[in-house]
C-alpha cells in the first residue's frame, strides 16, 4: 500500500470518526430533551467535544506549511497532478447559513440572499486542508474576506515562508508562487 494510499485511509477513518461524534452529539440533545437536559448544557458539551478532536487530529489533517521547503512541496503536488506551475494551494469559501441576529442584517446577509457566516479554506493539489478560517461576516465579498484572514496577512506581510520567484519550466523568468481562486477572488501577486 502506497504513502497516498494509507494517509486517504486515514483521513477516511478520521472523518468517519467525526461524523460518527456529530452523530452521537445529535442523539444525546434529542435525549436531553426527554430529560429536560437544557440545550445551552448539551451544546456546551458538543463544543468542548469539537475543541478535542480538533486538538487531537489538527496536526495530521490539517497543517499549513511554513517553510519554503514544505510550500515548494505543495507547489510540487500541484505541477505534477495538475500541470498548474508555482501554485501553492486553492482557496475557496462556502456560506454556512445562520440565524439571523438582531442589529446586524447588513453584516451577515449575504448575495445569495440569506445570513451567513464564512468559512474559508485553502486546500493542496490532493484535496488536503491546508488553512481554514471560519466566522467572517456572509455580507462581506469573498476578496473581502481572503483580505481579512491571517494567511493572507502573512503572505503578505512576507511571515508564511511563501519561496521567492522562480522561473517555471522551460522559461528563465521568475513567476511569483501563488493561490488560485475563482472569479471572486481580485487578481494579486499572490492570487491569482
Amino acid at each position: 500500500m502506497s504513502d497516498t494510499q494509507s494517509l486517504q485511509i486515514k483521513e477516511e477513518a478520521y472523518t468517519w470518526q467525526l461524523l460518527t461524534i456529530v452523530e452521537e452529539q445529535k442523539k444525546r440533545l434529542a435525549e436531553a430533551e426527554d430529560f429536560r437536559i437544557e440545550a445551552s448544557t448539551i451544546c456546551k458539551f458538543i463544543s468542548e467535544v469539537c475543541k478535542a478532536i480538533i486538538a487531537v487530529y489538527k496536526d495530521e489533517v490539517l497543517r499549513c506549511p511554513k517553510t519554503e521547503e514544505e510550500w515548494k512541496e505543495a507547489a510540487a503536488r500541484f505541477s505534477s497532478r495538475w500541470n498548474y506551475h508555482n501554485c501553492v494551494g486553492a482557496v475557496d469559501d462556502k456560506h454556512i447559513a445562520k440565524k439571523k441576529l438582531p442589529n446586524a442584517d447588513f453584516c451577515y446577509y449575504n448575495h445569495k440572499g440569506f445570513h451567513s457566516i464564512v468559512l474559508m479554506a485553502a486546500g493542496d493539489a490532493t484535496y488536503k486542508l491546508l488553512y481554514v478560517d471560519a466566522g467572517a461576516e456572509g455580507g462581506a465579498s469573498d476578496g473581502g474576506t481572503w483580505s481579512n484572514c491571517s494567511l493572507h496577512d502573512a503572505v503578505e506581510e512576507n511571515r508564511a515562508g511563501i519561496p521567492q520567484p522562480e522561473p517555471l519550466p522551460n522559461d528563465d523568468q521568475p513567476v511569483p508562487y501563488y493561490f488560485v481562486g475563482d472569479d471572486a477572488f481580485a487578481l494579486q501577486t499572490s492570487m491569482i
